[in-house]
């Protein structure tokens, strides 16, 4: 009797968001970062006023607004220190913007006649809640191990006081570490989606946190046609979030129907 063919084995459990170790000396600040990046849809203020645009032209907003709010996410945070330091403890840490670089921001002891110390880092993305797509659409390739142990994926939901006017107004964040949206996002690559393409991922060699810009610090997958490796969104991770945010009413009307109407009229692209 010919024996049986052997069963796939079965995927390994999905990975966990762990965090750092909470003997790690700066774990309290850590919990605070996340509180007042939580706190951003209370005390975020912004400088940019939009007004006279058409309905049809609200997709152009999305990158210049979008770079302009991560920057001044950055200035509130440092202005709300009272948040993540409440006592006082820390004098010399500050947050500090690096374009281009991962993570995007960086919280940083800076102490003269020595080199600054980095505590963590946080990978800032902005959604733009009247997007075409009811789900953010940025890509994170990072490698896992550019990613230190404290450091956050922070995704600031915003849109115009006005709808077509005014503001750019935030609402709550979603925030998960870095690490674990690296490694989910690989797993679900491997282990979740439904393909027959090959599932196999190049990881980056050699790479630690806080990279330099020109380090080679992406994953990159054998086989992705359709460029979707690293749409963190699409992985899951997001998805309950997401559906949450789309119900947030901008003047009265949930964002989805702003969504919906727009999309109806032909003004909506990415």
């Amino acid at each position: 009797m010919c024996p049986k063919p052997a069963a796939p084995a079965p995927p390994p459990p999905p990975p966990k968001d762990e965090g750092p170790n909470r003997s790690w000396p700066y774990y309290e600040v850590f919990l605070r970062v996340k509180e007042a990046l939580l706190a951003l849809p209370v005390h975020f203020t912004s400088r940019t006023i939009i007004e006279g645009l058409h309905a049809t032209d609200l997709h152009t907003l999305n990158g210049p607004i979008g770079a302009v709010i991560e920057d001044q996410v950055v200035e509130t945070l440092n202005a709300i220190r009272r948040v993540w330091d409440p006592k006082d403890e820390h004098p010399t840490l500050a947050f500090r913007r690096q374009p281009q670089t991962f993570p995007d921001v960086l919280l940083v002891k800076e102490v003269p006649e020595r080199s600054r110390e980095i505590v963590l880092g946080i990978e800032l993305k902005g959604w733009f809640l009247l997007a075409k797509e009811a789900e953010p659409n940025f890509r994170m390739t990072t490698s896992e191990f550019a990613c230190a142990d404290p450091d956050l994926l922070a995704v600031v939901p915003w849109a115009l006081t006005n709808v077509l006017s005014g503001t750019p107004k935030v609402y709550r964040p979603f925030i998960v570490g870095t690490k674990h949206a690296a490694r989910h996002r690989n797993y679900y690559w491997q282990h979740s989606r439904s393909t027959k393409d090959s599932t196999e991922i190049r990881c980056a060699e050699g790479v630690k946190p806080y990279p330099n810009k020109a380090d080679k610090i992406a994953d990159i997958p054998e086989s992705d046609s359709g460029g979707n490796f690293g749409r963190i969104a699409r992985t899951g991770l997001m998805s309950a979030y997401c559906v949450e945010m789309l119900e947030e009413r901008l003047p009265g009307i949930a964002a989805r129907l702003w969504r919906e109407f727009l999309k109806k009229h032909g003004g909506q692209h990415d």
